[in-house]
């Protein structure tokens, strides 16, 4: 006499910490069936420079990005003094960009400038050709990293601004997700059992204006989040359906103030296994009121990246030649104004040349420089994917 039985269910797959069924994971169903959701998240009153503004986002949807908009006035005042403004302002404004996802702290850890160039860097439709932003003593036409809807309000490293109530328009694109349209590293938010926060750190007063005599200079505004959001469609048994969420994509910044001039190598932290470097890029801010050197031949002799005992993939000549490649990449002059440096592993075909982290063991970046340096600084980001959990 036969029995009749019923095949157990699959047992569920983990995807970034949750459990979803494993019949749920179908990127094909997915991506015919889903909507993208544009939504404004929030607006709320401008912390103020030196303060920071912390925000819980709804669980809701597929989490691929997150614009941040500051609109707001700048007042300036020089009265027995002069009102300078520092090479920080304006994307510096946004000290620190932190993302957190289900007990991943810090999956995007940077200043609001590096948010501004990964943003060209990774859409090859963006460009600041022809947008004119000034920039120590004149007008820039290439390599700002501006957008024409973007409001300065003054300009960067400019001295003895004029009394004034200066309109400020800007905006910086949070990546939850690597990529747009695969949404690797996207966050599955429909679920009690997400945690989904953002804080917003603001630059000091001191950082972005140097102030001599009794001058002021005052920001005012409202920050306005928007929400890129893709919706979980229902299979024809009621079962939802998700793309393949198995990554997170990181977006960490990192200091180094032992730099010097002659060869550096400085290490890469944060390696190991499951991990996959993508980007890594650079720039070195030097003197008393400290600004981005450009990424000329002479401030940069040879750059690099190395690995291992003493294996290096790619050497460029000087900083002028890495510029050039860059630009080459980007179709943007991101060495010059703001003096990036980027070693790419992303753009023209990640998965053939993005580094494993668990098998390059000793990464680290390679910078000879040939200018003198004062207080130096080196900040450097690191853009990654990794496992997010445990498959079934």
């Amino acid at each position: 006499m036969s029995v009749a039985t019923t095949a157990p269910a699959a047992p569920p797959r983990y995807m970034q910490g949750i459990a979803v069924p494993a019949e749920s994971v179908d990127p094909m169903q997915f991506f015919a069936r889903t909507r993208r959701q544009v939504t404004n998240e929030k607006t709320f009153a401008f912390a103020g420079l030196g303060n920071e503004d912390p925000v819980v986002v709804r669980k809701a949807g597929i989490v691929a990005g997150i614009m941040v908009k500051f609109s707001g006035t700048l007042t300036t005042a020089a009265g027995t003094g002069a009102v300078n403004s520092t090479r920080r302002w304006p994307y510096d404004l946004l000290k620190y960009c932190r993302f957190t996802a289900n007990g991943q702290s810090n999956l995007i850890n940077c200043s609001g400038l590096k948010l501004k160039l990964r943003e060209i860097m990774a859409n090859n439709d963006i460009d600041d050709r022809g947008v004119s932003q000034t920039i120590g003593s004149g007008a820039k036409t290439q390599g700002t990293l501006s957008r024409a809807s973007d409001i300065w309000g003054v300009g960067s490293g400019v001295s003895t601004i004029s009394d004034n109530a200066y309109q400020v328009e800007l905006s910086w694109f949070v990546p939850v997700a690597e990529d747009e349209v695969d949404l690797h590293g996207a966050i599955f938010a429909a679920t009690s059992s997400t945690e989904l926060s953002l804080t917003l750190g603001w630059e000091t007063t001191a950082n972005l204006f140097t102030l001599t005599g009794t001058a002021t200079a005052a920001l005012t505004g409202t920050v306005t989040l928007e929400l890129i959001r893709y919706s979980i469609p229902l299979g024809p048994d009621g079962q939802i359906i998700v793309p393949d969420l198995s990554v997170f994509h990181g977006l960490i910044q990192n200091p180094n103030t032992t730099m010097q001039t002659g060869d550096q190598e400085p290490g890469l932290v944060g390696q190991g296994a499951g991990k996959s470097l993508l980007r890594v890029f650079y720039q070195l801010w030097s003197g008393s009121t400290p600004a981005p050197l450009a990424m000329t031949a002479a401030n940069f002799g040879p750059q690099w990246w190395a690995y291992g005992a003493n294996e290096t993939p790619e050497r460029f000549v000087d900083g002028q030649a890495l510029r050039e490649w860059n630009e080459h990449l980007y179709n943007s002059d991101i060495g010059g104004q703001w003096g990036f440096g980027c070693h790419d592993f992303a753009t023209q075909n990640a998965f053939r040349d993005a580094i494993d982290m668990g098998t390059t063991s000793e990464l680290r970046l390679g910078i000879n420089v040939a200018a003198a340096l004062t207080s130096p600084r080196l900040e450097y980001v690191q853009e990654v994917v990794f496992a997010a959990g445990a498959g079934s």
